[in-house]
């Protein structure tokens, strides 16, 4: 298939994520992956490249023995682990380095652009993008309540957003111990997904941003839960692994998990 013909695919599907397995490019890697949305394709997502994981188990085009393996994504080499729980999977991709970018100011044209006002935000948290392969913009709120009470809607969040490249919006509240509360939005940017129910690229960052601005006690390892989707009916339950250097405030390593529910197959007549 050429990427044009891919494209089309992903158009047709109209689901959040399509992806193709490709032979990979070394030899030691299970398989080349290209991950298209309806509109563009994506050099990396977390959860198409968990479902990608497990179809290529359960079809045995990976030993069903292994305890990892790597797939070839436009950012590079993307280490899988695998967990077993008798005939539960649950299987962790290794997200790249995070990196903290621009801090966004306008704090009242933020919470207007969601149909909020600045008496959601949690006051000493600043709305930043953080990146660790796709940037989002993060913005922490102070209960599920105002979580669930935002509005997507892609004007508002591209007047906003439009000097800082139109990032995603990942809005999120601590909802106490080491659990949040999640909605992404995105509209406005070239993927055009109202809400998705289930980030894996953001929820790298979000870990990384909720323990630098103290919303999760940092530790040498923190496990964090993250559900998503409940407002929209698709309730999904995101785990995050971080590993930090003493004294450090950047982790060292970051691992977002999950299991699948195979919904549906299908073949397509090209």
């Amino acid at each position: 298939l050429t990427g044009e013909q891919m494209q089309a695919i992903a158009r047709e599907t109209n689901l959040s994520e399509t992806t193709f397995v490709l032979p990979p490019n070394d030899r030691r890697h299970a398989a080349r992956v290209r991950i298209f949305t309806p509109y563009v394709e994506l050099p990396f997502a977390g959860h198409p490249t968990i479902g990608t994981g497990w179809v290529l188990l359960d079809e045995r085009l990976v030993n069903a023995d292994v305890d990892q393996f790597t797939l070839e994504e436009g950012v590079g080499p993307v280490p899988i682990r695998i967990e077993r729980d008798g005939q539960r999977l649950v299987l962790w991709m290794t997200h790249p380095p995070v990196k903290f970018g621009s801090v966004i100011e306008e704090r009242s044209n933020v919470a207007a652009a969601l149909a909020l006002t600045t008496e959601h935000l949690v006051a000493d948290v600043p709305i930043q993008i953080v990146e660790t392969g796709l940037p989002f913009v993060f913005v922490a709120l102070k209960n599920r309540e105002a979580v669930d009470a935002a509005v997507s809607s892609g004007e508002p969040l591209a007047a906003v957003f439009g000097a800082y490249g139109l990032p995603a919006v990942f809005l999120f509240a601590a909802t106490g111990g080491n659990n949040l509360y999640s909605r992404m939005f995105a509209p406005h940017t070239d993927v055009r997904i109202g809400e998705d129910p289930a980030t894996g690229s953001a929820s790298g960052p979000l870990g990384a941003f909720a323990v630098r601005y103290g919303l999760i006690r940092r530790a040498p390892l923190v496990s964090i839960e993250s559900e998503q989707g409940t407002k929209m009916g698709r309730q999904s339950f995101v785990h995050i692994e971080l590993e930090y250097p003493a004294g450090g405030d950047t982790p060292s390593r970051i691992e977002v998990g999950g299991s699948v529910v195979p919904v549906m197959t299908a073949e397509l007549t090209i």
